[in-house]
């Protein structure tokens, strides 16, 4: 795969933040897609095929929890790696990711570097697998 951008799928249905999220990714040289909610995500997914989804828990439609579910029930996107995003990470919220198969979470208000740094961690990671 040498030295190809990792490719992140931002879902979030506030327009601001998902901007927000793609921007900051993309001045760190990662290609962006974007979704605006779970079922946008779900409906992108397989042509996008990206290394990262980050997930926004309350949306529309269908949540992040049942949008990750979904994400992990189906094999072809099983491997892409979750990127939890909430504006509340009590133990409950932790605890029901784990059983779901989350990777990671960030907690709204987030710090920018923080997000960049989990992204980048999930990303090498799931090259890593796919390479090995």
């Amino acid at each position: 795969m040498g030295d190809a951008l990792a490719r992140v799928l931002v879902v979030d249905d506030n327009e601001v933040i998902r901007q927000l999220i793609a921007v900051n990714l993309q001045l760190e040289g990662f290609e962006v897609h974007t979704a605006v909610d779970g079922e946008d995500c779900l409906a992108r997914v397989g042509e996008i095929q990206p290394d990262v989804i980050t997930l926004d828990i309350m949306m529309p439609r269908l949540d992040g929890w049942v949008t990750a579910s979904r994400l992990r029930e189906d094999a072809a996107t099983r491997a892409m790696r979750v990127l939890l995003i909430t504006a509340r990470a009590q133990e409950d919220d932790v605890r029901r990711g784990q059983e779901i198969g989350v990777d990671a979470y960030l907690t709204k208000p987030f710090d920018p570097t923080e997000l960049i740094r989990l992204v980048r961690d999930l990303a090498s990671r799931n090259r890593a697998e796919q390479a090995g």
